[in-house]
């Protein structure tokens, strides 16, 4: 299942019969979640140039996914004694794909604050104990992605000629804070070249440890979060990045 997301490199796990759950209940909505994946792409300068907000590649991808109907949506369950309201608990999931056998969904952490992994996680469990889903998904960044980050960043650097911080300002890449600076500023003092400097503070501070990517799912999952629901984990390969873009 899903064979061309592990050709073009996706990391995939699946728990608790996930597997077998989509291939009997969802075979017709595998295709659609390859197809979206598979369909990505994420320029260089989109990493670099990013800014507050939603990245524009999560953007496409939610776009994809929702005109095959994987759509957000809004689940609230309520509590009532003898007819009166005594809670309500709702959980808001991007995206949302009904079935004739039951119901997939799927959040995209592509980089956020890995606390966000125990929030997908828990909605999926609480949701999932109440019959309204069959199975939860998250796409994030993949190890390998994560991996090799700060070294395609440093590429970017070389491959477009920027040496200064003056070099960053004019390509657009914007300017690093006054404490940036100073951290790379102590590396080019150690004879570090600019680009490397500049990369692992960038990488450090924008794609760091405590984000949302693959091994720190693997972490939540390996400690039971979210059991017992079925999860379809799936991490994004670098080679989704494009150099020349």
């Amino acid at each position: 299942m899903l064979a061309r997301l592990r050709d073009g490199g996706f990391e995939l796990q699946f728990t608790n019969h996930a597997q077998a759950i989509m291939l009997h209940d969802f075979q017709d909505l595998i295709g659609e979640l390859e197809g979206a994946l598979l369909n990505i792409s994420l320029p260089i300068t989109e990493i670099i140039g990013g800014g507050g907000g939603e990245a524009k590649m999560t953007q496409r991808l939610r776009r994809g996914l929702a005109a095959l109907h994987w759509t957000k949506h809004n689940f609230e369950m309520k509590k009532t004694v003898d007819g009166v309201p005594k809670e309500s608990i709702s959980h808001e999931i991007d995206h949302v794909r009904r079935a004739d056998n039951g119901t997939i969904a799927l959040e995209i952490e592509w980089n956020n604050k890995d606390p966000f992994f125990d929030r997908d996680l828990e909605n999926f469990k609480r949701l999932h104990a109440e019959g309204a889903i069959s199975v939860g998904g998250i796409v994030t960044r993949g190890s390998e992605m994560q991996a090799t980050m700060r070294e395609r960043i440093e590429q970017f650097a070389i491959d477009r000629n920027i040496f200064d911080f003056q070099g960053l300002e004019e390509f657009g890449a914007g300017s690093p804070t006054r404490p940036q600076k100073e951290q790379i500023q102590k590396d080019l003092d150690r004879q570090v070249p600019f680009a490397k400097a500049w990369a692992r503070k960038f990488t450090a501070d924008k794609f760091g440890q405590a984000t949302t990517h693959w091994n720190k799912l693997q972490d939540r999952v390996a400690r039971g979060v979210g059991n017992p629901c079925p999860l379809i984990l799936i991490g994004l390969p670098s080679s989704i990045i494009d150099m020349q873009a």
